[in-house]
């Protein structure tokens, strides 16, 4: 049975929610993985009107759209950050306040369980989204950094995430954390640090994105395969590395959408991603989640993008064989 094929409204929230779900109708998605921000799902709300929680229900309902998550990760990445003056622009003003860097880590703390709480009511189980990082600056080693210093990291995300977690539990939720950079866990090695620092915890697993994994040399169905009981969420997302003797891999300070970087999102399809594998892997780790296409490309129009995304995820996808191919060889 094909997976379903849906599509985060992350990058689509400057849109009214019902005219996002309209748009998803006619490119032929499944059901749409709803963000935390714009008018898609507000988690004030969501707790404080009774009422709120259904009418999102009945909006998607209304153009046979299914909803298999929630995704906070502008709220998630304050949990663990060092605070400054770019956070503001991404966080809700109740979270952001004063800007007090302690304040908005602990409001952000707050949200983070109050979106446990939302997804409880709006009958989802998994909740997508950001740690921060305490330790991000600390990627390059130099100054020479005392391990005390990385480690105080991990122990900081244990502090501040397991208060979350244990909401989390309370619900029968679970968080995905999308392994990226900036994050406490980017890449193989540093997602099973983070495991380890929460005492492995089933709470906490991941939003399986090959996307950042590709570009940093990672490949993507190694994460699958190392991590096959901790994926709880899947994005389908592409990037391309362009490095032709003057670019670089750190994109020297260069916006995305920008030809002189290293390395870039693509439209699904169009990027370095070999998405036959991660189905392969996915079926071997039985997956039966959603393929939530992710879209993100500066250099495309993004309706465009995004039908075609939906059709070549759904051309890709493929259920596992239930014989071999050589049974039928026998008596």
């Amino acid at each position: 049975m094909a997976r379903p094929v849906t599509l985060f409204t992350g990058q689509w929230a400057d849109l009214p929610l019902e005219e996002m779900c309209k748009k998803a109708q006619d490119f032929g998605y499944d059901g749409l993985e709803l963000a935390c921000w714009g008018d898609h799902f507000e988690v004030d709300k969501a707790l404080s009107d009774d009422t709120y929680c259904n009418r999102k229900r009945e909006l998607l309902e209304k153009y046979d759209l299914q909803l298999f998550s929630i995704s906070n990760h502008l709220v998630g990445q304050a949990v663990l950050d060092n605070i400054d003056e770019r956070h503001k622009a991404i966080l809700p003003e109740y979270v952001w306040g004063d800007g007090d860097p302690a304040g908005v880590n602990d409001r952000a703390i707050e949200e983070m369980k109050n979106t446990a709480r939302a997804a409880q009511k709006l009958g989802v189980s998994v909740v997508n989204g950001f740690t921060g990082s305490s330790i991000w600056h600390l990627l390059y080693d130099f100054p020479p950094t005392p391990r005390e210093m990385i480690d105080g990291g991990f122990q900081l995300f244990a502090d501040r995430w397991n208060p979350i977690l244990d909401v989390f539990q309370e619900c029968g939720v679970k968080f995905a954390l999308e392994v990226h950079p900036t994050e406490i866990a980017f890449d193989i090695y540093s997602a099973e640090t983070a495991l380890k620092a929460i005492d492995n915890r089933e709470e906490f697993g991941f939003n399986f994105d090959p996307s950042h994994l590709i570009w940093q040399g990672v490949d993507p169905v190694e994460f699958i395969r190392y991590f096959p009981d901790r994926i709880y969420h899947a994005h389908m997302k592409d990037a391309s590395v362009t490095l032709n003797g003057r670019t670089g891999i750190l994109t020297s300070h260069l916006s995305f959408g920008d030809q002189r970087r290293g390395w870039d999102f693509r439209s699904v399809g169009r990027g370095g991603v070999r998405f036959e594998e991660i189905i392969r892997a996915l079926n071997d780790i039985k997956y039966n989640g959603p393929l939530s296409i992710e879209w993100e490309d500066m250099g495309m129009n993004r309706d465009q993008g995004a039908r075609e995304a939906c059709q070549f995820v759904k051309n890709v996808d493929f259920s596992p064989s239930d014989i071999a191919f050589d049974g039928a060889f026998g008596d």
